[in-house]
């Protein structure tokens, strides 16, 4: 499985990225060394915003480079209303993509010690 994310930096701004091990992989930009993306080396990360999961990389893939082609306004309004992603992305309408509620996701980011993404 993989995980289509989007997480905000501060002053606003908003990176996508996928990953096979989403918590993994926010340790990883929250440390803003060694594997972080280059993005997250000069914005710090201060919250996982969205999350979305595929059955493989291909998916992850094309769900990524369709939501980085979104306006923010567009992006800010997904991340408010979830089920909103085949409207606005008509040609992910047919892709099988599960969203994941952050809610879920916040006791495991505690277990992995990250209180800056809270």
């Amino acid at each position: 499985m993989y995980y289509t994310y989007m997480i905000r930096c501060e002053g606003g701004s908003l990176y996508t990225g996928i990953a096979n091990n989403l918590f993994r992989r926010m340790a990883e930009h929250a440390s803003q060394t060694g594997k972080c993306a280059g993005y997250t080396k000069g914005h710090r990360v201060i919250a996982l915003e969205g999350v979305w999961s595929s059955r493989d990389r291909s998916s992850a893939c094309r769900l990524e480079y369709a939501l980085k082609t979104l306006k923010k306004e567009e992006k800010e309004l997904l991340l408010k209303k979830p089920f909103l992603l085949s409207k606005l992305l008509p040609a992910m309408e047919k892709e099988d993509y599960i969203h994941h509620p952050l809610a879920c996701l916040e006791l495991y980011l505690k277990q992995i010690k990250l209180p800056d993404l809270l």
